[in-house]
Order: structure tokens, then sequence, then C-alpha cells
């Protein structure tokens, strides 16, 4: 198992982000499968990671960048924000990286920013993931059947989500 952490994204890690999300073994497991840009990606950055809306972190295993992992739509309000992730290194991925940087993550959702729940959105197929995310600590919440159309095709949703008391108590 790789020495995992991570540190807050800066501007200049624009080249890699957007290399790593127009790479295809990345971006078929995202929703949004726009081609990403420089100018969307410092758009993202400026509009939202610097607002707080979004805290965005580069994963680092072993001393080099392997991905990137973010809490979106921070909600201070309701306590809560979405959780997402990619490993954009092909060879990073199935080593326990991204659920090392997921554990570094909802700590940070429930030390730091003080939230009470963080949620996500998989592809119900993407069962390589959702092992990930239950390894984790995320809880399976409920599958939305044909919740997305991509190119035509329907595809389901599975949400899960982790409380802060849970993360605590190391359930």
């Amino acid at each position: 198992m790789s020495e995992v952490t991570i540190r807050p994204i800066t501007e200049a890690d624009t080249d890699k982000i957007v290399a790593w999300r127009n790479n295809p073994s990345v971006q078929e497991h995202f929703i949004y499968r726009a081609p990403f840009t420089r100018e969307s990606h410092l758009n993202w950055f400026h509009t939202r990671v610097e607002t707080g809306e979004v805290a965005q972190f580069m994963i680092v295993a072993d001393g080099e960048e392997v991905g990137s992992v973010y809490l979106r739509d921070i909600d201070q309000k309701n306590k809560k924000a979405e959780y997402g992730i990619f490993i954009g290194e092909d060879a990073n991925r199935g080593m326990g990286v991204g659920t090392e940087a997921a554990r570094l993550i909802i700590d940070y959702a429930f030390c730091e920013l003080k939230l009470n729940r963080v949620y996500l959105r998989v592809f119900a197929a993407n069962t390589r993931a959702i092992k990930s995310y239950e390894k984790a600590g995320f809880r399976f919440e409920g599958r939305f059947r044909d919740d997305v159309i991509i190119d035509g095709e329907a595809y389901d949703i599975v949400f899960m989500g982790i409380l802060r008391e849970d993360w605590l108590k190391g359930e």
C-alpha cells in the first residue's frame, strides 16, 4: 500500500487536472462528460474552489500526484457536501489509494469543516468504486433507476452516504 496524503489544489495543478479529466478511463465514470478545458477548470477553481463552495485536493501517493478528491456543493446550513474522486494515473487504480484518499477527506469534512453528512453518486455498474466507498465507510442509501441518460442510454445511479456520528464511532 502506498503512503497517501492529500493537499489543497492550486491554480498550478490545472494542466494535470485537465489531462486527467479528459482521460477516457476517468471520463467514463463521470455523469458530466463534456471535454475539460484549461478555461473551464480555471473557472471552476476561481468560482467554486476559491469561494469555499468546493474543497478540492490533490491525491499524493508515495510522493507522486495521482488524482484528485473533493467535496462539492458544501452546504454549511445543512452541514453536508457531495464527495467526488478520480485517480488520473491509470497505474494507481486498484491499489487502495482511492479508499485512503476518501478516508482523509471524510476526516477533513467532519473534523475541519464540521459537516454532518457526506454523500456521493456513482454509476450502479461501477462495482469497483462502490467497494472502495464501502471500505472508506460510505453506506448504500438508494438506487435511482434510469436516473441519467448519456448518449441515449439510461443508467442507474447509486446514492451512498456517511454521517459524522458513524465516522467518529469508527463504524
